[in-house]
């Protein structure tokens, strides 16, 4: 078996049998041509399946060298994981290597967290004058409102839009779909931007349903996000790191400290494990001690 076959089938069984996004299959395929280099460079001359669990080791240890950080070396551990459990289950070897591999352990980093008032500060300073303002304007609603990652905003269906019950249709990781509620303020945003200016907009052919599109008519693509929000971040003088990210981060935080139940945010966020949410439940001790006060019967 050699590296080019086996990443090569590796990408259709992810693609055809875990539904997986093509960014998603594109991270994976990345983290075994790294495994691939690494070998290479070492000097071995085996091929997939004659990887042993030392060589593995040794290739972790190197990308350490390089600076990759926990996080980043604990996902490339995870691409190796699931390319030879695929190996495994299609017979091409016979035990699997990456078995006991253990993870760095890793110290979650939470995200800048924007207050209400940083995002009424960050709308407040769409110049609506333009008419990518009302556009923009309507981005910034939904991915508070909504919660939703980037990747969804750019691709959300004008046919996925339920407004006069306050509801989107949002097709997250892995092609699977969720009903997200939609606030007033985003409902109203996404009117005005639809109905008022998009109308106006002469349509790529292909791109007829989405929702967001620029100048030309064509889908907005993740880069293009980043920019409205840094330049709105500079506009305002908000010295956070902010990403369209940060108000999914937000949206979730506001969420848990205004009372919601971890469940349903966990549904709205379109997370498999609850253990992925409870990241945002990084309430701040003045938060937890006043609703002890306010809560507890004993107070």
């Amino acid at each position: 078996m050699d590296w080019r076959s086996a990443i090569k089938g590796f990408q259709s069984y992810l693609k055809l049998e875990k539904s997986l996004s093509g960014n998603s299959i594109e991270a994976y395929s990345r983290d075994i041509e790294k495994l691939h280099q690494f070998a290479e460079r070492e000097g071995f001359t085996r091929s997939p399946e004659k990887i042993t669990l030392g060589d593995l080791r040794l290739f972790i240890v190197w990308a350490a060298e390089l600076g990759m950080i926990p996080s980043s070396q604990a996902r490339i551990m995870s691409g190796i994981k699931a390319f030879y459990k695929y190996l495994l289950m299609e017979d091409m070897i016979k035990s699997d290597p990456s078995e006991l591999l253990e993870s760095p352990k890793i110290q979650r980093k939470l995200p800048d967290t924007l207050s209400i008032e940083d995002i009424n500060k960050l709308i407040d300073a769409i110049d609506l004058s333009k008419p990518e303002g009302g556009r923009n304007k309507a981005i910034l609603e939904v991915l508070y409102g909504c919660g939703l990652r980037v990747s969804e905003l750019t691709e959300l269906k004008l046919s996925n839009l339920y407004l006069d019950i306050e509801f989107i249709k949002v097709t997250g990781k892995g092609s699977k779909e969720r009903l997200v509620p939609v606030g007033g303020s985003a409902v109203k945003a996404l009117k005005i931007w639809i109905e008022n200016i998009r109308v106006h907009t002469p349509i790529k052919k292909g791109e007829e349903d989405l929702v967001f599109l620029n100048r030309r008519g064509a889908r907005l693509s993740r880069v293009y996000i980043f920019m409205i929000i840094k330049q709105l971040a500079q506009l305002t003088g908000i010295n956070k790191t902010i990403s369209p990210h940060t108000f999914r981060h937000s949206f979730a935080t506001h969420l848990v400290e205004g009372g919601a139940d971890l469940r349903a945010v966990q549904e709205m966020l379109g997370h498999e494990s609850i253990t992925t949410t409870e990241i945002y439940t990084h309430l701040d001790r003045e938060y937890l001690k006043g609703t002890i006060i306010q809560f507890h019967p004993r107070s």
